[in-house]
């Protein structure tokens, strides 16, 4: 029973470490977001309100910006973020969520009472479609909903705990742990500004239910027993409000958070000029910062004139302006453009021509010199035919000022066949080059010298006994 433990823990292991492979390759880059640049053209570092930040590029992953972003904090009710991905795992379309409803009694609302929590109002015993319960989390944070869906799926408030954690591994989310469904206590539940954009990207990739959600301003709750008109529920993310002083009407979504404890939270997406980026902000502050009290002077009308600023809500207005002012699709290397050439022994050819197996391209800000990139290429060393046509031969780093951005397979254009008579001529080659060859020859060389010498040293000797035989026969 425990080794079958530890295997499956094993296995869980490497399912994590596979998924979170590609992310590997991701920009280790990080350019901080600027908001201008000065009269010089350098650039002028935009200040963030948030202790951790993650921006992605949403189609390729890259990293754009981190800043503490695998530092584990409180999230408070973005756990919805994962409540929600297993709802619809378990229901996969809108028909089936709204076909299937869930109910509970007081074990889903027992720990929640007086504490604060948020709430849509679903009473105790009430049925709710797990579609409005999935709304209740996106829009509103509803801590019942959470409670009722964690019941009903999982068996108990700990069995879908349980669900979650698992989940979370398997998504590779390695700064994270989920204590509860609705995320409002802090205890023993965290995550990092970095899983929680890898989940949000997930959810936004595999659920087209879950990023409809996400993107309401608001959403009228079936009608019940006891709600017979529904309950109107709004999204707490004013992004999406154009009513609101922080609309920002290319946003798209995605989930927002917020107690004493996490401070402000947020995960958003948007779409700017056909780039999608992820920014997912934590711990923003609560209360109205004293250098920001004097702002509305100019601006009676600017969100520093209120009581209260959403300074998450700032940060990310910030970072897509920044995103969309000064970050271009620039072009790091061709596809298909020919690198270099490689020996290659034995073969019909000497040679292999190389190519990287894919084109590189990625977001880059305007203000810094693509040309600045440098371009390392290993290749294999003792390549023996036959190599075929895409065969991986060596590899390209893209580097900037020492860090890796990315790192390039290059494959053979070139098919090389195997030559009998090069390989002959290689082996030849090879051995008059080696050291067994040097060796013999040494070998040889010594044995010649060894003869020469010992044929000399027999010729005197046979010339001293001649004489010393003829001066014999003189003096006889």
């Amino acid at each position: 029973m425990k080794l079958r433990t530890k295997l499956r823990r094993v296995m869980c292991f490497m399912l994590a470490l596979l998924m979170i492979l590609p992310s590997l390759t991701a920009s280790a880059v990080n350019f901080k977001p600027v908001e201008s640049l000065d009269k010089d053209g350098k650039p002028v570092e935009l200040k963030l309100r948030s202790k951790a930040v993650s921006i992605i590029d949403m189609e390729t992953g890259d990293s754009v910006y981190e800043l503490n972003s695998e530092k584990e904090l409180p999230i408070a009710t973005m756990n919805m973020l994962m409540t929600c991905l297993i709802i619809v795992e378990k229901y996969q379309d809108i028909q089936a969520l709204k076909s299937n409803s869930a109910s509970a009694g007081s074990e889903a609302y027992d720990e929640l009472f007086e504490k604060g929590t948020p709430t849509a109002d679903i009473q105790p015993g009430e049925a709710v479609s797990y579609y409005d319960l999935v709304c209740a989390m996106m829009l509103q944070s509803s801590c019942e909903a959470a409670n009722i869906a964690a019941i009903n799926i999982g068996g108990s408030l700990a069995g879908f705990t349980k669900l979650m954690n698992e989940r979370a591994q398997k998504l590779g989310l390695t700064h994270t742990k989920f204590s509860s469904a609705h995320g409002f206590w802090t205890s023993g539940n965290y995550s990092s500004s970095h899983d929680l954009a890898v989940l949000t990207r997930y959810i936004l990739e595999h659920s087209n239910v879950l990023k409809e959600i996400g993107g309401l301003s608001e959403h009228t709750m079936a009608k019940t027993a006891q709600h017979p008109e529904g309950t109107t529920l709004y999204n707490n993310n004013v992004l999406l409000n154009d009513a609101s002083l922080y609309y920002y009407s290319s946003v798209k979504g995605f989930k927002s958070s917020t107690t004493n404890e996490a401070g402000r939270c947020l995960s958003s997406w948007a779409n700017l000029d056909g780039t999608s980026y992820i920014v997912v902000t934590l711990g923003a502050p609560l209360e109205k910062l004293k250098e920001d009290e004097n702002k509305d002077a100019d601006d009676p009308e600017s969100v520093y004139s209120q009581d209260y600023i959403y300074y998450s809500l700032i940060d990310h207005i910030n970072i897509y302006n920044w995103c969309s002012k000064f970050l271009t699709q620039s072009d790091f290397l061709v596809p298909e453009s020919e690198i270099r050439d490689v020996k290659v022994m034995y073969g019909d050819k000497d040679y292999a021509n190389l190519r990287a197996k894919t084109g590189y391209s990625r977001m880059w800000p305007t203000y810094v010199k693509t040309e600045d990139v440098k371009h390392e290429i290993t290749v294999k060393e003792n390549i023996v035919a036959p190599v075929e046509v895409g065969d991986v031969l060596g590899e390209m780093k893209l580097t900037y000022n020492g860090e890796t951005i990315a790192t390039l397979e290059l494959v053979s254009t070139t098919q090389v066949k195997r030559s009998s008579f090069s390989s002959k001529l290689e082996i030849a080659k090879s051995y008059f080059s080696s050291k067994v060859f040097f060796i013999t020859l040494v070998v040889i060389i010594v044995l010649i010298a060894l003869y020469t010498v010992i044929h000399i040293i027999r010729v005197n000797r046979k010339y001293l006994r001649k004489n010393t035989e003829g001066n014999n026969d003189n003096q006889l």
